[in-house]
């Protein structure tokens, strides 16, 4: 999960300035969402390289998602790589794990 909008509290963050005006001028008003927006990325690396994203713009990853949307992309991704002769090994995340995951 990434985070879009890093977190933020005025407690941290302390700008220096003669006046308001100032401090508007050097960054002091910040907008920022009731709550941040995060995106969710999963992605492959072994020793010949990384393969194409695969970006989670809505919700989060379930096995039905990760079943339809990830393991093609590992597939042909190990595939283009190394051929018939590839291991893809897993975490023990809930969707890789989940029994429709491992058919």
């Amino acid at each position: 999960m990434l985070d879009i909008d890093r977190a933020y509290s005025s407690q941290n963050g302390r700008i220096w300035a003669v006046n308001r005006a100032a401090t508007d001028t050097k960054g002091g008003i910040r907008r920022k969402r009731k709550s941040p927006h995060k995106v969710m990325v999963w992605f492959g690396v072994c020793s010949k390289g990384v393969s194409p994203l695969v970006i989670f713009e809505n919700g989060t990853l379930d096995h039905d998602r990760y079943i339809k949307e990830v393991l093609p992309v590992a597939l042909k991704y190990g595939n283009d790589m190394f051929g018939d002769d590839w291991t893809y090994q897993r975490d023990g995340a809930k969707p890789h794990i989940h029994a429709k995951s491992e058919e």
